[in-house]
């Protein structure tokens, strides 16, 4: 296990971060899968393809500015975050010399875990909630991947007030020491959602912005950006595009030219 000790705003902590080889494995049905639109893991899947481009994307901004721990967020609810969250890390965890740990902190409304068909009592919000000290017990190993998920299956509590605590700020620390190899996505409530992002975003690299067409607003995109500074935006992503018919290199799942690309 990866152990970190680090001082913060007076705060002896020691947070053990398990590494792969030491959780248990979580082996995600195909139907689950399928039905949840989790595409990511198939390289040779057409529908993989807007989360290669964008993992490229991704990688090459996290090396320019040596960072590696990034959260996804989105200025309303239902505009595709975790699903892009998922799909992303999935897609990340096929590079061969990077280790992706997925952290679920929509302590109200995570549904990661549910994503991927996995059931259980013990996610995020009970460690915040000093239920158990164990983060073994929390996270899983997604199948031979190298891909770490640590679910929440839902608060009850006020989750502002688990995010307030010495406990989330020495997880934090120790998420913020892992190595440089590691890639750690955290999946974010909606910025206007409550106070968590704000709160969650102090400790981040960085942010990437999930923008839905058609519903989010130019200003509710701009007022994101101004309520979660000084952390940097890494980027925006457009889901659900629907590009025009000529339009060969949208974000969407590509029309009968790339079905020939992909097709064996």
């Amino acid at each position: 296990m990866l152990n970190t000790t680090k001082k913060t705003s007076g705060l002896s902590s020691s947070v053990v971060i398990p590494i792969p080889s030491q959780l248990e494995v979580l082996t995600p049905d195909e139907a689950t899968l399928e039905a949840n639109h989790i595409v990511g893991f198939d390289g040779n899947d057409i529908r993989s393809r807007p989360f290669n481009l964008l993992r490229s994307q991704v990688v090459k901004a996290l090396e320019a500015n040596s960072w590696n721990l990034f959260g996804t967020t989105s200025a309303t609810p239902a505009a595709g975050k975790s699903f892009l969250s998922m799909n992303l890390a999935a897609a990340l965890s096929r590079l061969s010399d990077k280790t992706i740990y997925l952290f679920d902190f929509d302590l109200r409304r995570g549904s990661l875990a549910e994503a991927l068909g996995m059931e259980g009592e013990t996610g995020l919000g009970e460690y915040l909630a000093g239920k158990t000290d164990d983060l073994q017990s929390v996270g899983r190993r997604v199948g031979d991947s190298n891909l770490v998920l640590f679910p929440c299956y839902r608060v009850k509590t006020n989750s502002a007030e688990l995010l307030a605590t010495k406990r989330f700020e020495a997880l934090m620390v120790a998420i913020k020491s892992l190595p440089d190899d590691v890639i750690v996505i955290c999946d974010l409530p909606p910025a206007f959602a409550n106070d968590d992002t704000i709160m969650i975003a102090e400790y981040l690299d960085a942010y990437m912005l999930i923008i839905e067409q058609g519903i989010t607003t130019k200003k509710q995109m701009n007022n994101t950006v101004a309520l979660l500074k000084p952390t940097p935006c890494l980027g925006t992503v457009l889901n659900r595009y629907v590009g025009g018919l000529i339009d060969p290199y949208g974000y969407g799942y590509g029309g009968s030219e790339y079905s020939k690309y992909y097709s064996d």
